[in-house]
């Protein structure tokens, strides 16, 4: 099929049938537990991801994609009559994977001109950004407009999130181990936002409901909103949170989906994401 083909990486968090139904190629990371190498959602399903991970004394660790898997997804594309291919990743400030993909598409050489976009986010934040270019795609719309709607949305982009503590995103080096340490000794839930590519802490709450509380509350302040998603790290309280922003003003519909082992790596186990796009302000 002919046009401009997306293709990212699995730290998106796009289910199989969000990215079938957008034609979207997502390209996986590589999760470690000790010795033994599993392909995101290949060989692993985020449900399974977090099965080991509670049975688990050590935590998992997450590689980027090699830049040969990024080639063989461009040539995928070219083999199916993309005239062009954009390819949006997993911020370059936590990962390696923008470089690789870069890699991968200056191996392919001048076949069909690929442009690779870091879209300095995560999780469904990233892959927000994707669903939107692959529907512009859709239409018919020439590379430059694919690329400068990406570009655009990325500042519009918003990721947010709880989790039940930053040991995790300390051991992987995503956050400091001063803040970590404070959040530990106060028993502080934290509120994580990534912010111009990169993991901080948003601000600090005493319990997990006054954290939620809050995140729900910055999410109405936004609204409304183009598109917003929920992405569930294996949290008990995720149905409470769902009900509590089904009725958030959208223009497009509310994506509920599983927060993958990319992600969940380093956020541990009881995380919830919450990624939104701000409208076009006048």
């Amino acid at each position: 099929m002919a046009g401009v083909w997306i293709v990212t990486d699995s730290a998106c968090d796009l289910s199989d049938e969000l990215a079938a139904r957008s034609r979207i190629v997502v390209v996986p990371l590589t999760i470690r537990f000790g010795d033994e190498e599993l392909l995101d959602r290949r060989d692993v399903t985020p449900a399974e991801f977090w099965r080991r991970c509670k049975a688990s004394a050590s935590l998992p660790e997450t590689a980027a994609p090699p830049p040969g898997a990024f080639r063989t997804a461009f040539e995928h594309c070219v083999s199916e009559g993309a005239d062009a291919v954009v390819c949006l990743t997993l911020s370059a400030g936590v990962s390696a994977t923008y470089h690789s993909a870069l890699a991968g598409a200056e191996a392919l050489g001048s076949t069909v001109p690929v442009e690779v976009i870091d879209t300095r986010s995560a999780t469904m934040g990233q892959g927000l950004i994707c669903i939107d270019a692959a529907e512009l795609a859709a239409t018919g719309a020439p590379l430059d407009a694919v690329v400068a709607r990406a570009r655009e949305l990325i500042g519009r982009t918003r990721v947010l999130g709880i989790v039940d503590t930053l040991d995790h995103l300390q051991r992987g080096g995503r956050i400091g181990g001063a803040a970590a340490l404070v959040g530990s000794l106060l028993s502080i839930k934290p509120v994580i936002e990534v912010r111009d590519g990169v993991v901080e802490q948003e601000s600090r709450q005493r319990t997990r409901t006054r954290a939620l509380d809050y995140l729900i509350a910055k999410v109405r302040a936004d609204a409304p909103l183009e598109r917003l998603a929920i992405c569930d790290g294996a949290a008990t309280d995720i149905e409470s949170v769902v009900a509590r922003l089904h009725d958030v003003e959208l223009v497009h519909e509310l994506v509920v989906t599983d927060l993958g082992p990319v992600v969940g790596t380093h956020s541990g186990p009881g995380a919830i994401a919450i990624c939104y796009q701000l409208p076009t302000r006048p």
